[in-house]
């Protein structure tokens, strides 16, 4: 069925997206269900089917109505300890049910993160807030530092408008298959978390037979702690750009389409600016460059769901469709958005191949390991002296990380959940044996993933962040397949339970049976990673866990 709603969304296409028509509608009022009705029947869908997209997503469903302010629930303004606080100086301007939850902000550096009227503050900026309330445009304070150790591909100086033509015309004339040689050699892996070669997606999409063809950015992966796609969004967002440029040209795909998180509202408004540059150069269009290359660039702003990072999921999203993961195969590049070959990749990732492409695939696989070539952005929480976005070259030591970009910690620290909420909790105390590549977190059996840094302070009780992870995972689960839906439930509660009735402790085996089975069963990465740190935890901190699990 699934497929029909594809095809009957891709009768409107891109310019008339189903997506944006739900969200719109739902902008400022909940929507009726007449009004879901006419969009269905315009779209040729069934109300349910409209119905149940708009009830899915944090600013379209009926339980956020009459929501004015939102606050920051994110892992690193958690552990921070700075949202209670912030949450009583809102309530001295809005009542508790004009008060919601976001996650998370992307402003892990500083936290005290919330957001109102279609802007993100954090930091001091709640001090103003009778101006902010008053729609007045404050300027906001923040602040993170940005440095690099070793190479500088994603935090050197973007390329001026002169030398960017001069080099976008040197690649059309490698052509498609010489340009894809060069990723291929690079060895460049995807930075989303899992570290699949780019080059084997672009050549499977490039093979695929179809007259339409779509690039598509996941700038939707939402990790709280990690804030680097913001920054290249922000502040590099060319690069992102001309990775899709570059991923069309080799591909054949016409069409690209930028899906931001509606968490970032000024990462939206800093891409849109960057695509009407590329347009006034006329690097989008047709005929790109006196060539036949033909690409135009869609941004869409999402409506605030985590699952939304993962791959197919954010298909189904912009296809107007409920953001559920899809089975595979097919993969994405042989029927990926409206069922037609589709590469998706994330931020990070395309923002490196305007380098490869003009570097050469050999620079780039110079700098790393063998297995994990080029540099990896790192975000930096407050727990350290200079919290910031640090690109390092693979394989750099995870304590010159610590030490000689973040300045140490300013506050004393047992963990560090590295990857986001699916990535590995480190004890603070392994930070000396492992450096920063894909190799040597799985060797030790932890993941990479974003590599985002959120602190656990000492005092933070280790049974409170697990409880943190499963209702993550329970609120974000899109619902599609049990043990995701149900083992996130479960584990949340058993894990309350634990922690708040003292005559009760969790069974060792139904806590591994219920984490095997979600790793296990799950369709994607989100129940089927959120073991890992879990599991972490029992094996690391298990001294600390003990009153609350039987032995």
């Amino acid at each position: 069925m699934s497929k029909n709603l594809s095809h009957l969304s891709f009768r409107k296409g891109l310019e008339d997206n189903l997506f944006e028509e739900i969200g719109q509608l739902g902008k400022d009022r909940q929507q009726t269900v007449a009004e879901l009705k006419d969009i269905a029947d315009e779209y040729l869908l069934g109300t349910a089917n409209v119905f149940g997209t708009a009830s899915f997503y944090d600013f379209t469903r009926e339980a956020n109505a009459g929501k004015r302010a939102y606050v920051c629930n994110g892992s690193a303004c958690l552990v921070a300890g700075t949202q209670d606080q912030l949450k009583l100086k809102l309530g001295q301007h809005y009542r508790s049910d004009e008060i919601g939850e976001m996650c998370c902000l992307g402003r892990c550096h500083e936290n005290s993160a919330f957001h109102i009227n279609g802007h993100n503050y954090s930091g001091s900026d709640v001090e103003q807030i009778t101006q902010i309330k008053g729609g007045e445009q404050i300027g906001s304070h923040e602040k993170y530092y940005v440095g690099h150790m070793g190479s500088s591909i994603l935090t050197g100086p973007a390329p001026d408008p002169e030398e960017l033509l001069l080099r976008l015309r040197e690649m059309l004339g490698k052509g498609p298959s010489g340009l894809l040689e060069e990723i291929k050699m690079s060895g460049l892996r995807g930075r989303g978390g899992a570290g699949f070669p780019i080059g084997i997606k672009l050549e499977g999409c490039m093979k695929a037979e179809g007259d339409v063809k779509f690039i598509v950015c996941n700038a939707d992966e939402g990790d709280p702690g990690s804030y680097s796609d913001r920054y290249l969004l922000e502040k590099q967002p060319l690069l992102v750009l001309l990775g899709m440029w570059i991923s069309g040209y080799i591909t054949g795909a016409s069409r690209g389409v930028v899906y931001i998180r509606a968490e970032y509202p000024e990462s939206v408004e800093a891409v849109r600016r960057a695509v009407e540059m590329l347009r006034q150069e006329k690097i989008t269009g047709h005929n790109i460059l006196g060539s036949q290359f033909n690409f135009e660039f869609k941004v869409i702003k999402a409506q605030g769901a985590y699952i939304c990072g993962e791959e197919t999921a954010l298909l189904s999203s912009i296809e107007g469709q409920r953001p559920e993961v899809r089975v595979r195969p097919p993969f994405p590049v042989q029927e990926g958005l409206f069922r037609r070959p589709t590469v998706v990749n994330n931020v990070e990732t395309l923002a490196n191949l305007f380098y490869i492409c003009t570097q050469g695939g050999d620079a780039y696989k110079a700098i790393g390991t063998v297995r994990s070539t080029g540099t990896k952005l790192m975000s930096l929480d407050s727990a350290f002296n200079r919290p910031g976005i640090y690109e390092v070259d693979m394989g750099t030591p995870l304590n010159e990380v610590i030490e000689q970009l973040g300045l140490g910690f300013r506050r004393r620290v047992k963990a560090l959940h590295i990857g986001g909420p699916l990535g590995g909790l480190v004890p603070i105390q392994m930070a000396h044996s492992l450096s920063v590549d894909f190799e040597s977190f799985s060797n030790q059996g932890f993941m990479l993933g974003h590599a985002s840094v959120v602190s656990v302070p000492e005092e933070y009780p280790m049974i409170e962040y697990l409880e943190h992870l499963f209702e993550f995972t329970a609120h974000e689960s899109c619902g599609k397949c049990f043990p995701c839906r149900l083992g996130s439930t479960r584990g949340k509660e058993l894990i309350h339970k634990a922690r708040t009735d003292s005559q009760f402790k969790i069974d060792t085996e139904l806590l591994n049976d219920l984490l095997d089975t979600m790793k296990r069963g799950s369709l994607c990465a989100l129940g089927g990673g959120i073991p890992l740190p879990v599991m972490n935890a029992l094996q690391y901190f298990s001294g600390e866990l003990s009153p609350y699990i039987k032995s």
